[in-house]
């Protein structure tokens, strides 16, 4: 299923294409060294921490009304660092990577600290309340099959979760906690009771599931695939009967040979990008996907609409996010290594752009009934 029609779908195209609306994009100051694997707003406060291959954890001051940007704290794993986020408080960040460890800075003090440990690297953190008192814990995922849930002052985890397969992707909002596994599991764990997983499932996506991301009410989530596709999900069964869909997307028509082609039955061909990030907007509960290609959208999942298209930002996006009110969107380019080794070179930029949001490109539409 499609959201847009060929013939909005060519309009919106050819709007973005003249690239004007990144053109006052601005640069992250001091940027990583190698490609960038997580962004994350500060619930709190105007600070953005970026996690990088190049085993660091940067925290950014930003002016929301400028754009303007300064380092404010840099902590450190020993290995590439995979996720990197904010707990409630705004003052502290939760880590994991390829050391194994999962860590805790806390920027008043400045010290980083080692708070869990797995038997193989941490693919992804959160920070989320549990139970009837909403404790808040941290949660890391791992490629040792594994979810713990760590107190931050106890050396143990206070419980710890099997999973069916590696963690390649996890995200949360309210009592929801969603976890994409390898071969296409997906756990879904109400955070009421964190103990044990609340319902198992496959993607109804046919491909490796790259990426998921829980709306802003937690009563579902959108999941993304190598295959240039999303799920709108939910997890009421009836709920999902009524809205759950899934549509392509981060595909070109091209004569290129860098990407995996498919034939349609007209038989026009398409270059399919992986689709590397979702994020949703913290008011609009609209979203973005971001890929392979070097471009993102916004989108309605309630109209099935696509808002924005935007044109190519010179080399693929690997991270997203949106800022605590929703001014800003900040995404990352570098290399994202779909295309293996030979697909790696010197030109491909590493940075974090930031661009200050229009109500006209992330705010849903009123749709006009014919």
């Amino acid at each position: 299923m499609s959201f847009v029609s060929s013939t909005s779908l060519l309009s919106a195209q050819t709007s973005a294409a003249t690239g004007q609306e990144l053109v006052n994009d601005i640069t992250l100051n001091n940027g990583p060294e190698d490609t960038i694997t997580d962004l994350s707003f500060s619930p709190q406060q105007d600070l953005l921490a970026v996690a990088s291959w190049d085993k660091k954890v940067r925290i950014y001051d930003i002016d929301p009304n400028t754009g303007n940007n300064q380092g404010r704290a840099l902590f450190e794993h020993d290995g590439p660092v995979f996720s990197a986020r904010w707990l409630t408080d705004g003052t502290r960040v939760c880590s994991g990577g390829a050391d194994n460890k999962v860590k805790l800075f806390d920027l008043a003090s400045q010290q980083a600290q080692q708070i869990g440990v797995h038997d193989a690297p941490v693919r992804a953190v959160r920070s989320v309340q549990c139970g009837p008192t909403n404790t808040e814990v941290v949660v890391s995922g791992s490629w040792d099959k594994t979810l713990k849930y760590w107190d931050m002052r106890l050396p143990q985890p206070i419980s710890v979760i099997q999973l069916p397969e590696k963690v390649y992707c996890m995200d949360s909002s309210q009592k929801l906690l969603v976890v994409g596994c390898a071969e296409r599991h997906i756990s879904i764990i109400d955070l009421t009771n964190p103990q044990q997983i609340y319902k198992s499932a496959m993607s109804p996506l046919k491909y490796q599931t790259r990426c998921v991301s829980c709306y802003p009410a937690g009563d579902g989530f959108a999941i993304g695939s190598i295959e240039a596709r999303c799920a709108i999900q939910y997890i009421d069964d009836a709920e999902q009967q009524k809205k759950g869909f899934s549509f392509r997307c981060h595909r070109k028509t091209s004569n290129g040979i860098n990407a995996t082609r498919t034939t349609t039955a007209a038989n026009s061909e398409f270059l399919i990008y992986p689709l590397n990030c979702i994020s949703f907007h913290p008011i609009h509960g609209t979203f973005s996907t971001a890929g392979s290609d070097g471009t993102f959208c916004f989108w309605d999942k309630d109209a099935r609409q696509r808002l924005k298209n935007f044109p190519n930002v010179g080399a693929p996006i690997t991270a997203t996010a949106f800022n605590r009110n929703g001014t800003i969107f900040a995404y990352a380019r570098g290399y994202d290594w779909s295309l293996g080794y030979q697909g790696n070179r010197q030109d491909i930029p590493t940075d974090v752009k930031l661009h200050a949001l229009k109500d006209d490109e992330i705010k849903q539409k009123k749709v006009t009934k014919r």
